[in-house]
């Protein structure tokens, strides 16, 4: 007969499992997204940053799992990463993708937004209040990135915009 500590343990590493995953995939959205962009130095550079703590965060992840006795899901990161760089490489032939991506950007850090809050509250009642801690880090270091996309997003696209309409520039990437 399990418990509720018990319950509570393996929804709380069910769901750490699967935010890998979703850190999986956002590393080789983020990477695929970055080597592209060429006219948008801001945009590239904040994107790298975050690739890098992204990296961090699967990491911690990953030792979060292994304290709770469990192990990274290979399948569900690899086809996460399929997934992943097939949406990329659907954006790298939009006229747009620059445009396109920020928004999409946007609406994936918001899920890993949501994911993070979940987590956080599913740590404490399993009583895993390091890895709460954990999860809040992480959800500042996302909230920090939809905040900038937030922030930037205009003058970005300003910038596409007068690209678009200047003959000879590059405004895509």
């Amino acid at each position: 007969m399990s418990t509720k500590h018990d319950i509570r343990t393996a929804r709380l590493l069910k769901w750490l499992q699967d935010a890998y995953a979703m850190e999986q995939e956002a590393e080789t959205m983020m990477k695929a997204m970055a080597s592209r962009i060429e006219h948008y130095p801001a945009l590239a550079a904040r994107i790298a940053q975050h690739v890098q703590e992204t990296r961090n965060q699967a990491q911690t992840l990953r030792e979060c799992i292994h304290a709770l006795g469990g192990s990274v899901p290979t399948a569900k990161g690899l086809v996460a990463s399929v997934g992943a760089a097939l949406h990329a490489a659907g954006n790298s032939m939009m006229e747009d993708e620059v445009v396109k991506g920020i928004g999409l950007s946007f609406g994936f850090e918001n899920t890993e937004i949501a994911t993070y809050r979940a987590l956080i509250l599913a740590a404490e009642r399993a009583g895993a209040t390091d890895i709460a801690a954990v999860c809040a880090q992480i959800l500042q270091e996302e909230q920090a990135m939809a905040g900038w996309l937030e922030q930037h997003q205009d003058s970005l696209v300003g910038a596409f915009l007068d690209r678009e309409e200047t003959p000879g520039a590059e405004s895509k990437r």
